[in-house]
């Protein structure tokens, strides 16, 4: 099959599930605002118009397009795309580069169609996920099928500091007493090396420092053999990591700050000096809600 045969055929599909859903009603919006709305050509839009007309989904009424009758299985074509479950871990990792690259941000409005269509998903994974994320308190639905970023404000963001050290501290512990042949001391003395080789370029490469402080908080974290915390870093790491509303204009020398603060932690660990790394930890932690509270400030 063709790329633009099966992409024609996946369209068709999301439609369906969409009038199925509600999520679309009749008469359906302007050919202009289905395009956008799918990320695809007026040239698919009319191709999917004239397949469901075909199949008795659709009439055409002067200019508009109108549902005759509920989609049904057979109205579609057989599923393309991946199980609901591969889905769902594909999407999650869709919605958190969108936030990390900035492409969501506060006050954005946006639907479940759109996301769908961005993530090669299906409406219904994307609408579970944003039910799901809602309990962090950082989107609400606008109506069916829309949503809306919201902004966090100081007293959030210390909760979820106050969570993110609870958490960081516990398993710094736990990664302390490790057994000397575990494969994560290894791999801190290669995370160690790889802080001293971005340290020659950092003035440059400074935005390269997220990957660096994203892979050392999932190791530290990852000794507490603890799902839950993982996933926790995940919202935290969507938060604060990708800067979620900070001014960037002191981004560098931020980095620059924590870079050195991460090789402390990391000497620390591996020299067995427990207390120097939880004093480094803890330091690190500091500083950055001191820079998050500044930026939030300066933001409102």
């Amino acid at each position: 099959m063709s790329r633009s045969q099966q992409l024609r055929q996946n369209v068709i599909n999301q439609m369906l599930e969409a009038i199925a859903q509600r999520h679309i009603r009749s008469p359906l919006p302007p050919q202009a605002a289905l395009a956008e709305m799918f990320n695809i050509s007026r040239t698919t839009v009319r191709h999917m118009l004239r397949h469901l007309q075909a199949r008795g989904v659709l009439e055409q009424v002067g200019e508009a397009w109108v549902i005759l009758r509920e989609p049904c299985d057979e109205d579609g074509f057989d599923a393309l795309a991946p199980p609901i479950d591969q889905q769902a871990r594909q999407f999650e990792h869709t919605f958190f580069q969108l936030i990390n690259q900035r492409q969501l941000v506060p006050g954005d409005h946006f639907s479940e169609l759109q996301l769908a269509q961005r993530g090669n998903v299906s409406p219904v994974v994307v609408r579970e996920f944003l039910l799901r994320f809602m309990r962090y308190n950082l989107l609400e639905p606008v109506k069916r099928g829309q949503w809306r970023m919201k902004k966090f404000d100081q007293a959030y963001a210390e909760q979820l500091f106050e969570l993110r050290e609870m958490l960081e501290t516990h398993a710094l512990n736990r990664f302390l007493n490790l057994p000397a042949h575990d494969d994560r001391w290894v791999e801190a003395r290669a995370l160690l090396d790889r802080h001293r080789t971005l340290r020659d370029t950092l003035a440059r490469d400074y935005r390269q420092f997220a990957a660096l402080d994203k892979a050392m908080h999932t190791l530290i974290l990852s000794a507490a053999n603890n799902v839950f915390f993982t996933q926790s870093l995940e919202i935290i790491s969507v938060i604060f990591h990708s800067h979620y509303q900070w001014d960037e204009s002191d981004l560098q020398q931020r980095n620059i700050v924590a870079l050195e603060e991460h090789m402390a932690i990391l000497t620390a660990l591996l020299s067995r000096r427990d207390a120097d790394a939880q004093c480094a930890l803890h330091a690190h932690l500091e500083t950055a809600k001191s820079s998050m509270v500044r930026s939030l400030r300066q933001f409102h």
